[in-house]
Formats: C-alpha cells, sequence, structure tokens
C-alpha cells in the first residue's frame, strides 16, 4: 500500500513537472516567439527563433504592434552559443523592418554563432530584415515572400546638412556592406536596387519576389519548412 501511494506521488510530480514545462514553453512563444525543437529522428536540438513584425530598438513601440526586441533576441543568442543544449539555429522571419541599429546588432550576433544557422523568409523580409535574412549560414524564402530593398530611412526631426546626409551614407554603407559580405550579391548591385525609381511609384527601391530574391544571389534558395529544417540538420550533422 505504501509503495502504491509512493509510485501514486511520483506521477504527479512527473505531471506536474510536464505541466509548468509546457506552461514555460508556451510562455517563451507568447512572449519572445521562441522554441527549442528537440524530438526529431536525428534527435538534434533546434532552437526555432522568430523575427515577426517590427525590429523594436531603443524607442518602445506602440502595445497595438507586433514587434521582435532586440534585448530579448541577443541574450537568448548568447546563451545559446554557450549551452551544449542547443545544435542550431532555424530562424523565421516575417518583418517589416525597424531600427537599423538593433537589427544589425542582431543580425551580427547570427553571423557569429559558432552553431550551424538557417533562416527561412515567409510573408516578407523588408528593409533591415535584409540583413537578418542573410546573417545565416544558409537561406530560404517561399515563393510568395518578398524583400524590400530601399535606402535608410529616419523617421522624426533631423537637421537637412551635408553631415546628415552623410550619416545616412555612412549607415547606408554599413548596411550594403554586410549583406554583400553574408551572400552573393555584389555592393554595387545592392545600392543600384536601393536606388532604383522604376518599381515603387512614390520611393525608391526594389520588390524581390521568391525567386527574383535567389537570382540576385541575396538568398540560397527556395523552399519552406521542411527544406529549413532539412538543411539545418544536414549542417548539424556535418558539424559534429
Amino acid at each position: 500500500m505504501e509503495n502504491k501511494q509512493i509510485r501514486n506521488g511520483e506521477k504527479c510530480q512527473d505531471k506536474k513537472a510536464e505541466q509548468e514545462l509546457e506552461k514555460d514553453k508556451s510562455e517563451a512563444i507568447k512572449e519572445n516567439g521562441q522554441l527549442t525543437l528537440k524530438d526529431s529522428k536525428s534527435k538534434h536540438r533546434i532552437h526555432l527563433l522568430s523575427i515577426i513584425g517590427e525590429v523594436e530598438g531603443h524607442d518602445v513601440l506602440p502595445a497595438t504592434s507586433k514587434t521582435t526586441k532586440y534585448e530579448h533576441v541577443l541574450p537568448k543568442l548568447a546563451e545559446i552559443e554557450d549551452s551544449m543544449e542547443y545544435d542550431g539555429v532555424l530562424v523565421i522571419i516575417n518583418t517589416v523592418g525597424g531600427d537599423v541599429e538593433s537589427g544589425l546588432a542582431m543580425a551580427e550576433m547570427i553571423a557569429s554563432l559558432s552553431k550551424p544557422t538557417v533562416s527561412l523568409v515567409l510573408g516578407g523580409s523588408h528593409s533591415i530584415g535584409i540583413p537578418l535574412a542573410v546573417s545565416a549560414d544558409y537561406s530560404f524564402i517561399v515563393p510568395s515572400g518578398t524583400m524590400v530593398v530601399h535606402p535608410v530611412r529616419m523617421n522624426g526631426q533631423f537637421i537637412g546638412a551635408p553631415q546628415t546626409y552623410e550619416y545616412f551614407k555612412l549607415i547606408q554603407d554599413r548596411i550594403v556592406g554586410f549583406v554583400s559580405s553574408h551572400c552573393d550579391v555584389k555592393a554595387e548591385r545592392m545600392e543600384e536596387m536601393m536606388l532604383n525609381k522604376g518599381i515603387m511609384t512614390k520611393d525608391l527601391g526594389t520588390i524581390l519576389v521568391g525567386e527574383e530574391a535567389v537570382e540576385e544571389g541575396i538568398i540560397n534558395e527556395i523552399g519552406g519548412i521542411d527544406k529549413a529544417l532539412e538543411k539545418l540538420h544536414e549542417l548539424i550533422s556535418a558539424a559534429s
């Protein structure tokens, strides 16, 4: 009788632990759009990082906006790099862009990870989303996915002086340099697409849809979640 009570008690504790784990997992998805995939046939532990909505930087965006906060992403990436718990990272991207400095910081962190990384563009990866997409070791875009390449823009008041324009140019050069060094597009071609006047009727820039992003050398391949995960498992196995 006593042994049965002990076993029942252990079962209750196990069930409670599972419930707590599920709760923590749900909270991680809700708050940060992050999840660990660990039940695959290969037994690889993959961290799923989603960059959704607008990349939020030093200014807090309205509560009604979907955002990815860089102060959530950077510590997590540092933990992934230093932990034996993770084998690779899958980055899911559907963003309109956002804060340039914060987006570049996240892209640099992803690019400097020693563990295999794969990115997948769903919906769109516009503006600063482009460096984020190419920061991974290998990148995919779905056929209907879009990428908008445009010059650096800033909100709020600024002084219309040569120094301001030079500052814009310096930021733009940083973006172009990062993108061209992490994919096959040339810096000159990237700038040409940024300053194109023929596609967007009221602005400068270029819209690339699916295969066009691959043809330009920005994205490696057309594909969805199946191909992205298959490639990441392949990279992890090769690195083992």
